[in-house]
């Protein structure tokens, strides 16, 4: 099912490039006819949604290899690796946008706001046809959503770009083009941000942030027969699978702890609670690690 999962990502994602090709070329060449920074920018973002959903399709497919010999855990963190750079490029793209606006404002450009308004919908269409397909799995891992986040916010690009337009052509203020695009910078820059941040939290091992580290510590210690517990971690390598290690001290009764039935029932426990299927659970009679600065139970 999980395999299959990816297949059906990357064929999604694959559909969305070719269409995201398309809107780039026609902005592109729009945006130099009318003059238009907005419409520009978009197309500076559309090329940014191309290269995401590269990496994406290349992510969904190298996160499907097995593992091996050299790779234990397979090559799950290309997810996360993927992510990072498509967030990355739309934080790169938000400052260019915003040092190609700051050079208009002084002269605003003549604009052709028919060509502008035309291909903006065009661009419109296309990202609300690519979210649509990609937005069926969209909450399956990070790197899905990352590239989601792309097209969500290109499509509201196209729709600051053509409210843009119309006020333009009703009053003149062609200084509304230069604020459009600052707004499709902001908006970038946003939700680059906020992927950035999930990536490298995964990245330097945090606690996944739907987890909470001392109740998951709580209910370790109320298994019957764990008098302590030491050395947790909890990490994940992509954004779906968790790990977790710790050092249990076991409760002897007449000199010998049952420790398959202990670490059967922790694992039950992390398994229903906290959807945790990766554990290394080591039992001891006492804290061989002498001490743990985490869990001081």
């Amino acid at each position: 099912m999980h395999e299959h999962g990816h297949d059906h990502n990357g064929k999604n994602i694959g559909w969305a490039i070719l269409i995201n090709i398309g809107i780039t070329v026609a902005e592109l060449i729009g945006g130099m006819l009318s003059g238009s920074l907005a419409l520009l920018s978009d197309a500076g973002h559309n090329l940014s949604d191309v290269i995401s959903l590269g990496l994406s399709f290349l992510g969904e497919k190298l996160s499907n290899r097995k593992a091996t010999r050299k790779h234990t855990f397979g090559f799950k963190r290309t997810e996360i690796f993927t992510a990072l750079i498509n967030s990355l490029s739309l934080v790169g793209i938000a400052f260019f946008i915003v040092v190609e606006a700051l050079k208009r404002i002084s002269e605003p450009p003549q604009l052709a706001l028919g060509l502008m308004l035309g291909v903006a919908t065009i661009g419109l269409l296309g990202n609300l046809l690519s979210m649509v397909i990609v937005g069926k799995s969209r909450g399956s891992n990070l790197n899905v959503k990352a590239a989601y986040l792309h097209l969500l916010y290109d499509a509201l690009s196209s729709v600051a770009v053509i409210l843009s337009g119309v006020i333009i052509f009703l009053t003149g203020w062609v200084i509304l083009d230069l604020a459009a695009s600052l707004l499709i910078a902001g908006l970038v820059l946003w939700s680059g941000l906020g992927v950035v941040k999930k990536t490298i939290h995964i990245f330097m091992q945090g606690v996944p942030e739907h987890l909470e580290f001392d109740r998951i510590l709580e209910d370790i210690l109320a298994v019957p027969g764990v008098e302590s517990v030491h050395g947790l971690h909890i990490w994940s390598i992509d954004s779906s699978d968790v790990f977790l290690s710790c050092h249990v001290c076991l409760r002897e009764r007449d000199g010998k702890a049952d420790t398959n039935r202990i670490i059967q029932t922790i694992n039950k426990v992390l398994a229903q609670n906290y959807h945790i299927h990766h554990t290394v659970i080591q039992a001891e009679t006492r804290n061989l690690c002498e001490m743990d600065i985490l869990c001081n139970k």
